[in-house]
């Protein structure tokens, strides 16, 4: 079987992440909580707790809680801190990118260490999304491998003032996936792919692989060698009733961009890359207008450190996340758990609430 060449570059003109301007955009004082004041809490998670009342305060207020020093090394009570906050979770149908489960009711994050990660909402893509994310420090290394957050109220406000943020409110964005088959790489290396159809919506029947998708919102239809491509058209912003207002929902991060330093397919052009995001009325992004976007978010990003036993509970409204590639030295591991709140349907943008 063919593989991916060891010393091939990356394609020329791609676009990194700063991440952030070196300054954070809020303090840790406002959404951070040293687990050690709340040890007993800690010990035994209870909905009516003092750690409970003081995390959910935080993530009404914020948006985001870092609860940190727990001491604490299993996936399963450390779902059961996130669970304070993320109180549903989500019970995946199909139609989005799944992950694997670490544990039950815990999934990985699903993407290589050493790729980046561009900042992104979850599940923006399809019209079923997600409310909140929950993450748990299962494996961590002391001065590597933050998850960074991104203030998404602020690079809203920043990406309206710009030409690229009323185009994109005028026009809406349409996301484009290439879902590979199963069977067609049987004896094939995995080289170029992201999903296969057969995982993301849960069987192996071509028509019922379609009706899924289209039960998700989706344009869907079948390309050379059953290759499920599918077509999802919505605003690149969201309502979110809490503020009141519409929040950019949306992000470089679901383009042919995303496999930039992905292994077995940055080296792919991107027309051959299983993702690509175009405007709503499918005139393509510049480079330039692509570079605003990805600019727009650095402005407002900032680094969360892990220790083993913190919990981050993430607004998906409010904030998008990401990271760095992750690059570990011999016996060093850096593992997360993913805990996905409860899904909403997606309504777009609302005429008034700019």
């Amino acid at each position: 079987m063919s593989t991916v060449p060891t010393d091939f570059q990356p394609l020329p003109d791609v676009i990194e992440p700063r991440w952030w301007s070196g300054t954070a955009p809020i303090d840790a004082a406002d959404y951070a909580i040293d687990g050690r004041e709340y040890a007993a809490d800690v010990h035994d998670p209870q909905v009516d707790s003092a750690l409970a009342r003081r995390m959910n305060q935080i993530f009404s207020d914020i948006g985001l809680v870092h609860l940190t020093n727990t001491g604490v090394t299993d996936l399963q009570s450390m779902r059961r801190l996130a669970k304070l906050v993320v109180e549903h979770e989500m019970t995946y149908e199909g139609g989005a990118n799944p992950r694997d489960n670490l544990e039950p009711n815990v999934y990985e994050v699903g993407a290589p260490l050493v790729a980046w990660l561009h900042y992104h909402h979850e599940m923006a893509y399809i019209s079923h999304s997600t409310k909140m994310l929950g993450f748990l420090g299962y494996k961590a290394v002391p001065d590597r491998g933050a998850t960074w957050v991104s203030d998404n109220v602020r690079a809203t406000d920043a990406l309206l003032e710009t030409e690229l943020g009323q185009k994109l409110r005028q026009h809406g964005l349409c996301y484009h996936r290439n879902l590979t088959d199963r069977e067609h790489f049987k004896d094939r290396a995995p080289i170029g792919v992201y999903n296969h159809w057969q995982k993301s919506m849960l069987t192996d029947d071509p028509d019922e692989a379609l009706a899924k998708a289209r039960s998700r919102g989706l344009e869907a239809e079948w390309g050379p060698n059953r290759l499920l491509q599918t077509r999802y058209r919505i605003s690149a912003f969201e309502y979110f009733a809490p503020l009141d207002r519409n929040l950019l929902y949306s992000s470089i991060a679901d383009d042919g961009m995303w496999f930039d330093s992905w292994p077995q397919v940055m080296h792919l052009p991107f027309e051959e890359r299983p993702l690509a995001l175009t405007f709503g009325n499918d005139e393509p992004m510049s480079r330039a207008e692509k570079k605003l976007f990805v600019d727009i978010y650095d402005r407002f990003g900032m680094p969360l450190d892990w220790s083993v036993g913190d919990i981050l509970v993430v607004c998906n409204y409010r904030f998008a996340h990401g990271r760095p590639g992750i690059f570990l030295e011999p016996g060093e591991q850096r593992e997360l758990g993913v805990l996905i709140g409860e899904t909403f349907e997606r309504v777009g943008d609302l005429p008034d609430k700019w």
